[in-house]
């Protein structure tokens, strides 16, 4: 495994450079297995990545009828609503560009949190023609990390937190007074590469904990790949408490 920290002196230099690489580390896949695997995050960041990712410099260099996209997590929403990770999505990359229909997997936020995630798992083991307490490998796992150390919707102090068998959870959220859908660490920790992508001040606190504190204390501390690639994609501001890269 390999985990390397890339820091950017802004916010639109990340976006360029994490869009650039998503298509490289795609590209790759489907050289090497006819398709690409892509688990999307939620969260204002990745917007900007997406929409790099939507701009014909970007859009033309990756095929993407061999591109499959998934989500990490999703709210317990329809998705039409504008809380909705899927919405943010589509309106930001999938509608531009050439992805077939039945290439863009969604969890359905709409339906009841436990029959979402139940449904998700069971779509994921057929896609990837699972076997029993088989996982699925995505090929690119974007991840993005919150103020109180989460990642995808595993959020601190929640059950979800101990789920090692089931590839997808419904959790309640204390905090949030909300219910989340959300691919649990096996999932996430199988990944071939997993990108965080941080930008500002405020997580300054929390990466330098993550990265160089007690990372067992925070949900996003143990993302750790059992055979993959883990990259930091973080600006100069997210970055300002580290003391190495």
């Amino acid at each position: 495994m390999t985990t390397r920290v890339l820091r950017f002196e802004s916010a639109e230099e990340l976006h360029h450079a994490s869009a650039g690489a998503i298509i490289q580390f795609l590209n790759e896949a489907i050289r090497e297995s006819g398709k690409g695997t892509l688990m999307l995050s939620g969260g204002s960041t990745p917007e900007a990545v997406y929409r790099q990712l939507a701009a014909e410099n970007f859009r033309s260099q990756l095929d993407w009828a061999s591109v499959h996209v998934f989500w990490g997590d999703e709210r317990c929403v329809h998705p039409a609503e504008k809380e909705s990770n899927f919405r943010m999505a589509y309106e930001a990359l999938l509608q531009h560009v050439p992805i077939p229909g039945r290439n863009i997997h969604r969890i359905q936020g709409e339906l009841s949190p436990k029959i979402a995630a139940e449904t998700y798992e069971q779509h994921m083991r057929e896609f990837f023609s699972l076997k029993n307490d088989g996982v699925p490998r995505f090929d690119v796992t974007l991840l993005g990390l919150g103020e109180d150390g989460h990642t995808a919707s595993l959020f601190p102090k929640t059950t979800i937190l101990n789920e090692t068998s089931r590839l997808v959870a419904d959790v309640f959220v204390p905090k949030l007074d909300a219910h989340r859908i959300s691919v649990t660490y096996p999932v996430i920790n199988n990944s071939a590469t997993l990108m965080f992508i941080v930008t500002g001040a405020g997580k300054a606190t929390v990466l330098r904990d993550v990265r160089e504190g007690d990372a067992d204390r925070y949900p996003a501390g143990k993302i750790q790949p059992r055979n993959g690639n883990l990259f930091w994609y973080i600006d100069r501001d997210a970055g300002s408490k580290l003391r190495s890269l």
